[in-house]
């Protein structure tokens, strides 16, 4: 460790004391990238050693029609749009085969389509899929259901779970900052009601993720204290599975005139899996990172890389240049070229047979990645 002021941290990373904030805004500005992706790659490899998750999983985005207007937002449309669109029930289906692993339902607000239309996308999935992991509905979109079925979130999380929801997803954080949400989306819940949110679902036994926009108008103190919120709340319910920094895509939004560079990704990245020692996985989400950002990550602490996702829409229609899918082979190549070990897995963080070259070459490591998520 070459950087003086990280010093302390590094011995306290040493002996496994906990990081605050000063820490982490010591590690956010970090000249030293050699040095701290050290630090983060350790921290990675007490959790899981050097194996890296990865699903074949699929994104659906049922309809981009919403009542929302975030102004960060490129995938939301209104009707009329030339991008607005829904999918029917068979289009959705459509989207999904036998061999996926996990399906990520997420989309737009939209009171037409009511309630019951939200729960049978879900039920849909589960009866043509009966093996599927199902991640589906953010905070957000708990909170939208919760207000047009008139339910407590409680019953809006039984009757999903009833038709097939496995896990949440964990969209809709964006940045814990009152001042960040009145000037970029001051329409959408808080951070209050999407903490509440993740809490009833973790208390009632359904586990999720926590996520967090970065690289716009937010501040590095901010980045810091939201990822302490988070932290709080896996240490009251350990209810989370990952955590996973979203970077700002530009698009038409243009909110910042230059994207967050790689470096700002890597300590974004190594900050968390280093503050965030209640989470055994940190992601280096690939669809907004790109590839080989996404692959450096993976020596600055991130120990999983989501997967194959398969026609995302969301991050694409902002502008995100990493390709709308990878096939198996390619993700499990992108681990490896890091010096890592890819482990197949399902929405829930449980082990699944590998596929490819490899598959088998780390049985017994594969049937450990559940046990600390």
């Amino acid at each position: 460790m070459s950087e003086p002021a990280l010093l302390p941290v590094a011995e306290k990373v040493a002996r496994g004391a906990r990081l605050e904030r000063a820490d982490a805004l010591a590690l956010m500005g970090a000249r030293d990238l050699v040095g701290l992706g050290r630090l983060a790659d350790a921290a990675a490899r007490r959790a899981t050693g050097d194996r890296v998750c990865y699903v074949f999983n699929r994104q659906v985005n049922p309809t981009n029609l919403c009542v929302l207007s975030c102004s960060f937002c490129d995938f939301a449309a209104k009707p009329g749009d030339a991008h607005a669109y829904e999918m029917s029930m068979e289009e959705v289906l459509a989207r999904v085969d036998d061999d996926v692993r996990e399906v990520h339902v997420v989309g737009g607000l939209w009171p037409a389509w009511g309630y019951q239309r939200y729960v049978d996308v879900v039920a849909a999935i589960r009866a043509a899929h009966p093996a599927v992991t199902i991640k589906a509905y953010t905070a957000v979109e708990i909170d939208f259901l919760a207000r047009i079925g008139k339910r407590p979130v409680e019953r809006v999380l039984e009757e999903l779970r009833a038709a097939g929801l496995d896990a949440l997803p964990g969209g809709g954080a964006e940045v814990f900052s009152e001042r960040v949400k009145d000037e970029t989306f001051p329409q959408k819940i808080g951070a209050e009601r999407w903490l509440e949110i993740h809490r009833i679902a973790h208390r009632m036994g359904i586990r999720s993720n926590a996520t967090l926009l970065y690289g716009h108008v937010e501040t590095v103190e901010e980045r810091v204290d939201h990822m302490l919120r988070c932290r709080e709340l896996q240490d009251e319910t350990g209810g989370f599975f990952s955590f996973i920094p979203l970077a700002y895509q530009l698009g038409g939004t243009r909110l910042v005139a230059r994207a967050a560079p790689a470096p700002d990704d890597l300590r974004t990245i190594a900050t968390a899996r280093l503050l965030l020692d209640s989470f055994t996985y940190v992601k280096a989400y690939w669809v907004m990172l790109g590839l080989e950002t996404a692959a450096l990550a993976l020596r600055f602490g991130a120990n999983d890389v989501d997967g194959t996702i398969g026609g995302e829409k969301i991050a694409h229609l902002a502008g995100a240049e990493s390709p709308v899918a990878l096939a198996r082979a390619e993700i499990v190549r992108l681990i490896e070229d890091a010096g890592k070990v890819a482990v197949e897995r399902d929405a829930l963080y449980r082990a699944v047979p590998a596929a490819g070259p490899r598959a088998g070459a780390d049985a017994a490591g594969a049937a450990a990645i559940g046990g600390g998520a």
